[in-house]
Parts: C-alpha cells; sequence; structure tokens
C-alpha cells in the first residue's frame, strides 16, 4: 500500500508556467489584456478555428454561446443527462428548459437515434418552433458523432453548443474538436455552431480557472466577446493603455467573465505542452486497460478507432454481479488504500433540482443511470509517474481478488 495519498488529479505545471506569469506579473499588466489575446490566436490556429473567445470558465462560455444564438424563456435545447451541473444550469439561466436524451452505452455520449427519436417527438406534439439548440458533451474527452448528430440539426435547424470541456485535444476522423461537425461546414446556410472548453484545474490544460469559445462565425466571436465584459466596446481593455481612450460605450447588458493575463498566461506554457500531455495520459490510459483488460469483474472504457481521445477521464465500470461490493465501497476502498477516485458524473435526472422541476425517474433515461451506479474514474493526469500508475492498478486489482462474488 502506498504511504502518501495520490490525488485524484493534479495540474502538470513547471518552469515554463512560471515565467509566463513572471513576464505578466513584471509588466504591471494582470488583468485581460495582451496574453489573452495571444491564447486565444495560439489555441484558435492550434485548432485551425476562425474565431476564439477566452473567457474565465466553460460555464461563463456555454451562457456566452447560448445567449449568442438567441436562446428565450420557453425554448427547447436538447442535451445528455450524464453530465456536469453546468450543461443544464446555462439553459436554466434563460428560463429556457433542458430536453434530456439518453447516452450510448459504450461512450455515455448522446445517442444520436435517440436524439432523432426526441426531436420527432417534440415535433409531434407541436414544440418545433421553441426548438433551438442541441448541447453534446465529449465526456471524457472522446468525441460524440457530431455527424449523426449535426445531421439531426441541420433538418431542424438547431444550432449546435459542443460542451469540449473534456475534449482538448481531441479529433473524429482527424478534424479537430472545435470545428464545425463536416455536414454544417459543407452547408451553404448553417445554423450557429460553437465549441465551448474548459481550462479548469484539472482539466487537459490548465489556468486555473478558464475558458474558451470557438466559432466560425465572427458575427458571433464579436457577440460572445462583447458579453463578457459588461457588454461595452470591444477594446474596452484598452482605455488604461497609451493608445487607448477613456470613452467607451454600454452596448447591452454583459457579464463579467473575461479572463484575466495572469490566468492566461499560464495556459500560454500549458497550450505548447498539450500535445504531449495528451500522449502521457494515452499512455497511461493503455496501460490501465492492458492490466484490466482480462479481469472478468472489469470493463475498460471503448473507444472509437476513429477518434484521438483527449483522455481527461478514464472511466471504468464495475460488473457488479461479479463483485461482492457496489460502486461506493469500491471508491471507499482505492481511498482506503491512499488512491483517489471519482465518479462522473451523478446523471442530471437524479438529483433534487431537476426531479422536482421535470418529475423526472431515474428509469426515465436507463442507460446513463444503468452506467452511473458502476462506473468509477481512476487517477489520468500527465505528471503521474510510472510508480503512481503502477499502485493504481494494483490497488483497484487488489479490490477485485478481495470482493469477488
Amino acid at each position: 500500500m502506498r504511504s502518501t495519498f495520490l490525488p485524484f488529479a493534479l495540474p502538470d505545471l513547471d518552469e515554463t508556467e512560471l515565467q509566463e506569469v513572471r513576464e505578466v506579473l513584471a509588466s504591471g499588466w494582470l488583468t485581460t489584456g495582451p496574453k489573452t489575446r495571444q491564447l486565444e490566436e495560439d489555441f484558435r490556429r492550434l485548432v485551425g478555428a476562425g474565431h476564439a473567445v477566452a473567457v474565465n470558465s466553460c460555464t461563463a462560455a456555454m451562457h456566452l454561446a447560448l445567449e449568442a444564438v438567441g436562446l428565450r424563456q420557453g425554448d427547447i435545447v436538447l442535451t445528455t443527462p450524464y453530465t456536469f451541473a453546468a450543461t443544464a444550469e446555462v439553459v436554466r439561466y434563460f428560463d429556457a428548459l433542458p430536453v434530456l436524451v439518453d447516452v450510448e452505452p459504450e461512450t455515455l455520449n448522446l445517442d444520436p437515434e435517440r436524439l432523432r427519436e426526441r426531436v420527432a417527438a417534440l415535433v409531434l406534439h407541436g414544440k418545433e418552433k421553441r426548438l433551438k439548440a442541441v448541447m453534446p458533451v465529449h465526456l471524457a474527452g472522446h468525441a460524440c458523432q457530431m455527424e449523426a448528430i449535426a445531421r439531426v440539426a441541420l433538418e431542424h435547424n438547431l444550432a449546435i453548443i459542443e460542451d469540449a470541456a473534456h475534449a482538448f485535444p481531441a479529433s473524429f476522423r482527424g478534424r479537430m474538436i472545435g470545428l464545425p461537425p463536416p455536414p454544417f461546414a459543407a452547408s451553404p446556410g448553417p445554423p450557429p455552431s460553437l465549441v465551448c472548453f474548459s481550462f479548469y484545474a484539472t482539466k487537459t490544460i490548465t489556468t486555473g480557472e478558464g475558458g474558451m469559445i470557438l466559432t466560425e462565425d465572427e458575427a458571433l466571436a464579436e457577440r460572445c466577446r462583447l458579453m463578457s465584459l459588461h457588454g461595452i466596446s470591444r477594446d474596452a481593455w484598452k482605455r488604461y493603455t497609451q493608445e487607448g481612450s477613456f470613452y467607451y460605450e454600454i452596448i447591452a447588458p454583459g457579464y463579467k467573465y473575461n479572463l484575466p493575463d495572469l490566468a492566461a498566461a499560464v495556459g500560454l506554457a500549458q497550450l505548447r505542452k498539450a500535445h504531449a500531455m495528451r500522449r502521457r495520459r494515452e499512455e497511461i490510459a493503455r496501460r490501465y486497460t492492458a492490466a484490466f483488460a482480462g479481469e472478468p469483474a472489469l470493463e475498460t472504457p471503448r473507444v472509437n478507432p476513429e477518434v484521438e481521445h483527449a483522455w481527461h477521464l478514464y472511466l471504468l465500470r464495475l460488473r457488479l454481479e461479479a463483485l461482492r461490493l457496489d460502486r461506493t465501497q469500491f471508491f471507499d476502498e482505492l481511498k482506503r488504500r491512499q488512491i483517489g477516485a471519482s465518479v462522473h458524473f451523478i446523471p442530471l435526472h437524479l438529483h433534487p433540482y431537476y426531479r422536482g422541476l421535470f418529475h423526472y425517474r431515474a428509469e426515465d433515461f436507463p442507460v446513463a443511470y444503468r452506467e452511473y451506479l458502476r462506473v468509477i474514474s481512476l487517477p489520468l493526469y500527465s505528471k503521474m509517474t510510472d510508480q503512481d500508475v503502477e499502485d493504481v492498478i494494483a490497488a483497484v486489482l487488489e479490490i477485485v481478488e478481495g470482493h469477488r462474488a
């Protein structure tokens, strides 16, 4: 057993981040400024996107994206129950309705066929005019079936707001998450499309707190930028620089969602290491899978061969019928062995707020509910040592061996 606790997640920081932060401190410019604009440009170029807007969280990014596409009270946004609170709560900010669609059993991503069925049912019940957007979540860093989702969106003129909090850098068929899905890219006049990323402390790259919006639509990008800083004219942050002016205009009642240069500086260093850190996470994931693949009580993640997985999370599933303990007890056993773990996610429809609002039952989304009961997230971050990885493997296998049914 380990002598020290292995955290579930740690950022991979070194001298490069410190040097970037020192430059900001030495400059005297701490809030949104040149480093933030550089992060936007570097991130945009790496993905190949047209426009980027840096913000202070992925939650802010999704809120701004929905505001930019014109979400209104009573509108419907289709999304997954298998996600974090932010995905649906930003819909509720508008008094709009997050309508949940069950997930694929293989990836736990939004199921395109169930999406098509759900949209058809809403149209049948006269709700077509309220349909506004679909918000797929690239869970754990595995890309959704965006081509199939986009075809449904095109048929019903739905905006696509991708929750890519877990999915940098990730790709499907060589196309990075952050670009519009091919059916949208090929369409002469597609609905709005925006992709939202997270730079939270546990994510694949971090700014401590932070996020990014990517889009090919300049008008959408400018609306997001405007609303991210009080709805005041776009270059308002320059008003304290030599070329700036005291004068600004309030265009709309906006928000305080801007990313400061101090955070962006960390992001710039992280961005340069992003692909190397992803490769290390993939190496760890492969070692886990190799160690667990032959164990009948465990089920390793299934990865579409056309996907380059970001490996934000390693979602191990327990075959509970083969064990004498449940997932919560398995979690406690890992903790007792000094291994941090987590569960991603408690489905939205199980939470009191959404149960009360929509009268959900656990069985309303059977795949999400069934898989939630048996999934556990193992430590997976580029700063892990080989010994850390071996300690996790040993702990998991020891628990299984000691609790066979």
